[in-house]
């Protein structure tokens, strides 16, 4: 049993980028699958796929690279099960110059820092990634 499904996702993928691998795997889930579409709209990935076999859903995502190195310099959980992290719609700020994101889940879904500050919603910061 995993206490953090999230974090153990993102590891992987750090992991993976580090060592330059071109995918990464872990098990399926709804709230990761969220998490990969924002990190694939930004371009911080290029793709990832649902994988179903049988009763048992994985998801194998394809990491990104620029010259040769990865695009994916930092990704860190900032909410953890035993501490959770909560933040204000005025107090969400850019992360490192706008140069990366952070992924909040709001009342109106998971979304990016930025875009929960367009809609007026705060919530629980889940990761920053830049």
């Amino acid at each position: 049993m995993m206490s953090d499904p999230i974090a153990d996702m993102l590891t992987r993928i750090r992991n993976a980028s580090r060592a330059k691998h071109a995918t990464v795997g872990f098990q399926y889930s709804r709230l990761k699958k969220e998490i990969l579409t924002i990190l694939k709209s930004e371009g911080f990935i290029s793709d990832f796929e649902v994988k179903r076999e049988s009763n048992k859903s994985d998801i194998v995502v394809s990491l990104k690279y620029f010259e040769k190195n990865p695009v994916i310099r930092s990704i860190e959980r900032v909410s953890t099960p035993g501490r959770r992290t909560y933040i204000g719609r005025d107090d969400l700020q850019p992360t490192k110059n706008n140069m990366g994101i952070a992924i909040v889940s709001t009342s109106k879904g998971v979304t990016t820092g930025r875009h929960a500050k367009q809609l007026g919603v705060g919530g629980e910061v889940l990761l920053r990634i830049w």
